[in-house]
Parts: structure tokens; C-alpha cells; sequence
């Protein structure tokens, strides 16, 4: 079970956290910089008890809601697509090496993104973002 960060630690880790994707929207194409910039992304410690009463495993390191890019504009829901990166399971993922923590922001940030363009799990699979 996750602990609770204390404030020095969240910040140092939404830091790093916030570093690791502009590094990975600058690398992007242009288009794709573009669509990435649309979804709202934002940090949390874990998953909300509501979110995991809804099924989402309290483990888990990253979310997509909303609708797929593609589908914009066609939803009648009033909330906007978001990504969700859940920094405190990410950094027991990573067993609290920044390096580590680094790559799992990478492979989580980009596999919620692969949701909001439009890709199921196989999909993400096949393109090594499982």
C-alpha cells in the first residue's frame, strides 16, 4: 500500500514528473504535440476512493477519462478529456529511484496518451506502451 508523501517529496516528484513530459512533447511531431497539448493533464497521489469504489485499481500509476481526441466535440459531457499521473504510485512503482520514476512517468504519461488518440490496450500493445 502507497504511503503518504510528505509536501518536500510531492513537489520534488511533480517537478521531475512535470520535466519528463515537456521533455516528451518537445520530441513529439508537430501534429502530435499539437493533440497532446489539447488534454488536460494533471498530478495526484493515488486514485480517489470514489474512483476505486468505480473499479480503478488503487495501484494504479496513470488515467485516461474522457472522450478520444478524434471524438471531440461529439460528447455531450461538460467535463474536458483528461490524463491523470498518480506520482505517489508511480514513485512505489519505481521502489523510490528517480530514474526509475523518470521512465515510469514516460511509459504511463504515453500510454494515457495513446488512450486519448484513440488506441485501445492492443493497440498500445503492439506499439510497446503497455
Amino acid at each position: 500500500m502507497a504511503r503518504k508523501l510528505n509536501p518536500a517529496t510531492w513537489d520534488h516528484l511533480l517537478e521531475k514528473a512535470q520535466a519528463e513530459v515537456a521533455h516528451i512533447l518537445r520530441a513529439l511531431a508537430p501534429d502530435l504535440r499539437n493533440a497532446a497539448t489539447s488534454v488536460t493533464l494533471s498530478y495526484e497521489t493515488s486514485p480517489s476512493k470514489a474512483l476505486i469504489k468505480e473499479g480503478i485499481e488503487q495501484d494504479t500509476l496513470g488515467l485516461f477519462v474522457g472522450d478520444a481526441f478524434a471524438d471531440a466535440g461529439q460528447s455531450s459531457s461538460p467535463l474536458p478529456p483528461q490524463i491523470i499521473l498518480y506520482l505517489e504510485n508511480l514513485w512505489d512503482a519505481a521502489e523510490q529511484d528517480e530514474d526509475t520514476f523518470c521512465e515510469e512517468v514516460r511509459a504511463t504519461y504515453l500510454h494515457e496518451l495513446g488512450h486519448f488518440l484513440g488506441l485501445d490496450e492492443d493497440d498500445l500493445i503492439d506499439r510497446g506502451l503497455e
